[in-house]
Order: C-alpha cells, then structure tokens, then sequence
C-alpha cells in the first residue's frame, strides 16, 4: 500500500505540472491507479463491486424498470403532449418552461435520478424543445427520488419521518429555485407542439417491445455506473492517503473525521455518503445541512449517469456540475430553514413528532406531491398579481 501511495504522490506532482492539459493521459493515469488498487487489494475491490451489484438488483432495478417501460409507454402514445395540455401552464410557466417540459418535471418529481435527464434529453432529440431549454431543464428536472429522501435519508439513516418531509420539501424548492434564477430562453419557449396534434396510434405489442428494450439497456447502463463507483468508493474509503488527508482537514477545520470523510465520499457517490454522515456522532443540524447537499448535488456517480444522456449532444456539464452545487447549497440552506421553523420550541418536538407519525406515510406523501404541483402555479398567480417581472 506504501508503494501504491508514494506512485499516486508523485502522479499528482505530475498532474499538477503537466497533465491537466492532456485529458487522455489524465484519464489513463487515473485507471492505471485504480488497476494497481485492484491488484494490491483484490478482496476489496470485489467486495465494493458485489456491494453496488447488491444495491443495484435489490434497490435500484426492482424501482427504476418497470417506472422506465410504463414512462415509455406513455410516450409512445403522446403523453408528453397530453400532460402539456394538462399540467402545461399550472407546472411549466411560472417556471418559465414550454409546457411540453411537463412530463419531464413530473417523472423528475415522482421518480427522482436520473429519469428527469434522459426525458429532458428525449425532448431535444424529438426537436420538442432546443438545447438552451435542455440545459435549464436538466438542473430544474434534477431531484433525488421521494422513496429515498423519505425512506432511505428520513426514516433509515436520520431515525425520523418529518425530516424526511424537511428534507423533501426543501429538495424539490431548490428545483423551483433553479427555475426562477436560471436565466429563460425566450426562443425555447416557442418550441413545442405546432398546428393540429395527430395522435399516435402505435401497436401495443411494438410499443411494449420497444420500451423493454429501451428500458433493459437504460437499466443495465445505470447499473455498470453503480458497480463501478462502488468499487471506487471502497478503494478511496480505505486508501491511507485519503485517512490521512481527511485527518488533517478536520483538525484544520475542527470538524470531525467521520462525517468530513463521509461528506467526501458522498461528492463520489451520494447514498454512501448519506449514511455515513448520518452514522456521525455531530449535530442534527450540521448532518441535515451536508446530507440534504449531497442529495441535491447527487454526487460523481449520478453526474456519469446523466451524462450518459447528455454526451451525444452539446451539452456542457460543467455548467451543470456547477448549477448543481449552487443548488446544493440552496438546498441546504432551505433545510435549516425549515427545520428551525418546525423545531423552533424544543418543548413541542416530542408532540409534534408524535401528531405527524399518527398520519401514515402514503397519506403525507400524497399531499406533499400535490403542494409541490400547485405551488409554480400559485407563486405564477402571486408574481402577475403583483405585477412582479
């Protein structure tokens, strides 16, 4: 391992020097490293690979495939354009969005990573919307899916539902933020249905083929992604040089070791991280702040997955790892916010947790979903009542 760490310091003097202009030989030297990981700690390795397959099969794909064929379905037979006739105006103008984008913000709001990017990159590849807008829409339409923000975060690493909701709340008003601050393309907005609709009519047996396939392959993808920043996550986790580092900066910073080395490696993969910030003796507040973070800006693994989406157009994802750590941080923000205004008399905490646990999950969540769908179209209200621009 000593060996392994003198060649990766001397790599870094050597990157710093030279190497960040050759991206080829920047990308070569990093897996070379990962190779020589692999073969100085092969037990390791397999057990970070065999824990993502885990996450994958028993998480992931029982959620994410058959969300995927039911999603393409509805697309084959116009559905985009039917919940642009519906949801268009209440969800995408006060957004500043063409109504055709609202099938994307509803499957982004319902389903989370990365379903929100590959929909809004169908649009363009439809000639629905521009790229302009599809840039917008991939930092709007970028949230992490409800069952984990309630479930996995709230209820399993945090030990309570109603910062879950918090939690929730604050992820999807980030997304609403993105909307109101990104700056609107005037021209996208004039994208989208033309003249008279002809509606799709599609074999059902075709239609149902097609999307299993599409499905099939979007699912293994999202899988190679999750196996492979497993093992990265696990040779980074246990690399001296990172144990190291991590010691020095939370003496710099006088934070502790766990949940900055969490916080760090939940940059690389996000569910990771949650749960061992979560796992982290700090304060309630300073967990809620770097776990809510996290989720927002989904971390290097989600990122891969949505450039997937993206690589085959002119997308910048550097204007879009950006956006998202701006909307991390918004979302952090928000969760203090509101959690100081949910606990702010620590005498009701105890009455207030026990009030919202008599109403069941389903029956929250369900109310959560359809404050988060009025809310564009109330604010929209509020700005024209007021002759806000």
């Amino acid at each position: 391992m000593k060996i392994i760490l003198y060649i990766l310091i001397i790599l870094i003097i050597i990157l710093l020097a030279v190497l960040l202009k050759n991206k080829n030989l920047f990308v070569t030297i990093v897996c070379s490293l990962i190779i020589l990981e692999i073969i100085a700690s092969p037990k390791l390795c397999i057990d970070g690979a065999v824990s993502g397959a885990l996450l994958f099969f028993y998480k992931v794909f029982p959620s994410l495939f058959s969300f995927l064929i039911v999603s393409n379905v509805i697309m084959a037979y116009d559905g985009i354009y039917i919940y642009s006739k519906i949801l268009g105006n209440a969800l995408c103008r006060p957004l500043r969005l063409p109504k055709s984008c609202s099938f994307v913000l509803m499957i982004s709001l319902l389903c989370g990573y990365p379903l929100g990017a590959k929909y809004a990159c169908d649009l363009y590849e439809k000639n629905i919307i521009n790229l302009k807008t599809c840039e917008r829409l991939l930092n709007i339409a970028s949230n992490a899916s409800p069952l984990f923000v309630l479930g996995s975060v709230g209820i399993s690493m945090l030990k309570d539902s109603k910062i879950g909701y918090i939690l929730l709340l604050s992820n999807a008003l980030s997304c609403i933020a993105m909307g109101f601050f990104l700056p609107a393309d005037i021209y996208g907005q004039k994208n989208g249905f033309k003249g008279t609709h002809t509606y799709s009519n599609s074999n059902i047996g075709n239609v149902l083929k097609s999307s299993i396939e599409n499905s099939i392959k979007t699912c293994l993808s999202i899988g190679g992604f999750v196996t492979l920043f497993s093992v990265v996550n696990n040779i980074v986790k246990n690399n001296y040089l990172f144990n190291s580092f991590s010691h020095k900066l939370s003496l710099l910073l006088n934070t502790p070791q766990d949940i900055l080395q969490g916080f760090l490696l939940g940059i690389i993969e996000m569910t990771n991280g949650c749960n061992l910030v979560s796992a982290s003796n700090s304060s309630i507040l300073l967990k809620i702040a770097l776990v809510s973070f996290l989720f927002t800006f989904s971390g290097l693994s989600i990122i891969s997955q949505v450039y997937s989406f993206t690589y085959k157009f002119n997308i910048s994802m550097k204007k879009y790892a950006f956006r998202k750590i701006l909307q991390g941080i918004s979302c952090s923000i928000i969760s203090i916010i509101l959690y100081k205004l949910m606990y702010f008399n620590q005498s009701k905490q105890s009455f207030n947790i026990n009030y919202i646990s008599t109403y069941s999950l389903e029956y929250t969540f369900i109310i959560t979903i359809i404050f988060l769908i009025i809310l564009p179209w109330i604010t929209f209200k509020i700005k024209k009542l007021f002759h806000i621009p």
